[in-house]
């Protein structure tokens, strides 16, 4: 028997009120399930093709070649490892971490944590900004200023899908995330990357953190992947799906959600790596070794290449990227706001809030260190990510470890190791950032 679910017409971006929206039918085929359940990972994923991890896998690409896949392809496991917590999170306890953190903790540590995760989503959409920003500069040739104030439109695409259902906003952001992978296949293709220098560089190597430049993109490059706002997220939408709530409900429910999810990170993954690899295998194989900018790469792609069209698909991959983030953004809010503080607001209020407190230090950066600061400060706003991880996983890892929460679907001994030696690196990486910048 299948679970019949009211329809909902309400706002695609307040989470509370699309929860078991979508309905996985027992009697269906086995692809037809997996269909229904696809959706929440592609827009966790879109948060791991943002404008911050372009900056950062740039700026490694061309300094350093090859040598830093290793990190993506960590970070990305990494990544895939505390998303499936996540999702358990909210698939066994029906909870979002936001809103068991408040019920598990007291007001204080309750309030701190809202805050740092707040932090967390300004960062993101600043970077969002930027990135959004310098696109209408590259494709339209407005000024930067102008395209940092005109990214603060897209509230008016908020307003517009209110109502639509949370399955069109799926829809319409997989329809951005094809066009960023069809724009980076074809220039990877227009590029010829070399596939024995990929090989190598997603090797291990530690000596090449000598050199504290690698240091700081190692761990901007962590927090462009592992980001705490999608950690909030993705245990809420989740809860998006329903199937019958007895034991072996339960489980279907995480076996489709588990394939949802490494598929999708899987995905950022390669599209990751592709702009590391566009990046060694035009700049730092032609002696470009100082791009740190994306404008500079835009510019230098056609000349470099041969080809003007790998330009134009460079910037359209990275409007692409700015839009989608949007989404996941407004959304990832919401989630903070309901959760931590039991406080709901509009959902479009929520984004005019969180896009006018990314507007301001965003125009503030480029009006005061001009346009070619782009680069250094979305890479910032991955390193101030970084820095906020450790404030998120370790709640999910406890939460996600807890018999009485989780019942018989708790971690196993391998997954907390596993999940605590995450969360040490992560600290790690940090305390090394901060005592190499004193």
């Amino acid at each position: 028997m299948s679970v019949q679910l009211p329809r909902v017409a309400t706002a695609p971006f307040c989470p509370s009120e699309v929860r078991g929206s979508v309905a996985i039918a027992d009697a269906a085929p086995l692809w037809r399930k997996l269909l229904r359940a696809t959706g929440p990972g592609l827009l966790v994923a879109v948060g791991y093709m943002d404008p911050g991890n372009w900056a950062t896998d740039i700026a490694a690409g061309s300094r350093f070649g090859y040598d830093l896949l290793f990190v993506v392809l960590m970070s990305s496991i990494a990544a895939i490892l505390l998303q499936s917590l996540a999702m358990r999170l909210g698939v066994v306890a029906g909870e979002d971490l936001a809103r068991m953190a408040r019920t598990e903790y007291r007001p204080a540590a309750t309030y701190g944590l809202w805050l740092l995760a707040e932090i967390a989503i300004i960062a993101t959409d600043i970077a969002e900004v930027l990135g959004s920003a310098l696109a209408f500069n590259l494709l339209l040739g407005v000024p930067l200023w102008a395209g940092v104030l005109l990214t603060g439109l897209d509230t008016i695409v908020v307003l517009g899908l209110k109502g639509n259902g949370f399955r069109q906003i799926e829809a319409i952001v997989l329809g951005l995330v094809l066009t960023i992978a069809t724009c980076f296949i074809a220039q990877l293709v227009i590029a010829g990357p070399s596939v024995g220098g990929i090989l190598h560089g997603m090797v291990p190597k530690l000596s090449i953190f000598a050199d504290h430049q690698a240091i700081y993109l190692a761990v901007g490059i962590l927090g462009a992947t592992v980001m705490p706002h999608n950690l909030y997220l993705h245990s809420s939408i989740v809860q998006t799906r329903v199937t019958n709530s007895d034991p072996a409900g339960v489980r279907e429910s995480l076996r489709f959600a588990t394939v949802d999810i490494v598929v999708a990170l899987l995905l950022a993954t390669l599209v990751n790596g592709a702009i590391l690899t566009l990046a060694a295998a035009t700049f730092h194989a032609s002696g470009h070794g100082d791009v740190a900018e994306i404008e500079d790469a835009y510019r230098l792609l056609a000349p470099i290449t041969g080809a003007t069209a790998a330009a134009i698909l460079f910037g359209i991959a990275l409007f692409a990227s700015g839009q989608s983030a949007t989404f996941t953004g407004t959304i990832a809010g919401q989630v903070i706001l309901e959760g931590f503080l039991d406080l709901k607001i509009p959902c479009w209020l929520r984004r005019v809030i969180t896009r006018g407190l990314a507007l301001l230090p965003a125009l503030v950066g480029v009006l005061w260190l001009g346009d070619h600061a782009v680069g250094k400060l979305l890479v910032l706003t991955q390193v101030v990510l970084s820095l906020q991880l450790p404030f998120a996983i370790y709640p999910l890892i406890r939460f996600t470890s807890s018999r009485r929460i989780m019942g018989v679907h708790a971690n196993g001994v391998v997954v907390r190791i596993a999940s605590w030696c995450v969360f040490a690196g992560i600290v790690t990486a940090n305390v090394w950032l901060i005592a190499q910048s004193l």
